[in-house]
């Protein structure tokens, strides 16, 4: 896979070291001639040039790209570098980095973004689910599908604890998709019970969130 990743500085040369290390080419793009440091990322291509710029984007031959990513520090660039890899290069995935959570609102489809990625969502997220039991906590957005990623740690008092997986009459469209029990992960089995404190993922339609709530923990959400 070809990825593109709009913003050389500390978050993009780790989104590239990482994708490297997973077999995928990437090339770095940056305005700012201090960010064009090759030896920090050398298995990477590098550009400089202005992201927001079609003659820039041509010259990084994006349409041969499978993926952009969007991770500047500013978030005009972010969705501008997004909405023209869309609509004017073709790219089939963009991922777009939001900087400021006010403007996350604007990281959409309308603008070219396929996925966004909030740090501040992402960490505060990560804090709920630390410390919530019976609360659905949401961890991440997709944006095609209308679907979110949610975590639950399954409460003592839940009707299902002891209770087989395939046995939870989920919500239509609700899929489970891994539990984590004892610091291990997993797949869930549809003849293995769920236990109290096992934390439930689940790929869940956003208007099913509340439904998946009640069914799972009834005496803390009015189920």
């Amino acid at each position: 896979m070809r990825v593109a990743i709009a913003g050389a500085g500390a978050v993009g040369r780790s989104i590239a070291r990482e994708l490297i290390g997973n077999g995928h080419q990437v090339l770095l793009i940056d305005k700012n001639a201090d960010a064009i440091k090759p030896e920090r990322v050398p298995h990477a291509e590098w550009l400089l040039a202005d992201c927001c710029e079609m003659s820039s984007l041509e010259e990084a031959r994006l349409d041969r790209c499978d993926v952009l990513i969007s991770a500047t520090g500013d978030d005009k660039a972010n969705l501008v570098a997004s909405l023209l890899a869309k609509t004017e290069f073709g790219v089939p995935r963009t991922v777009g980095r939001v900087n400021h959570p006010n403007n996350e609102w604007l990281f959409s489809e309308a603008w070219g973004v396929d996925v966004n990625v909030s740090t501040p969502r992402i960490m505060s997220a990560l804090v709920e689910e630390a410390v919530t039991v019976g609360d659905l906590v949401r961890l991440f957005t997709f944006r095609q599908g209308n679907a979110n990623l949610v975590e639950m740690t399954l409460p003592a008092d839940s009707p299902y604890v002891g209770k087989p997986a395939g046995l939870v009459p989920l919500p239509e469209s609700c899929v489970l998709v891994t539990i984590l029990r004892d610091g291990q992960v997993y797949t869930p089995d549809p003849e293995q019970p769920v236990e109290s404190g096992d934390e439930l993922l689940f790929v869940v339609p956003a208007e099913k969130e509340d439904e998946l709530e009640r069914l799972l923990a009834p005496s803390a959400h009015g189920g």
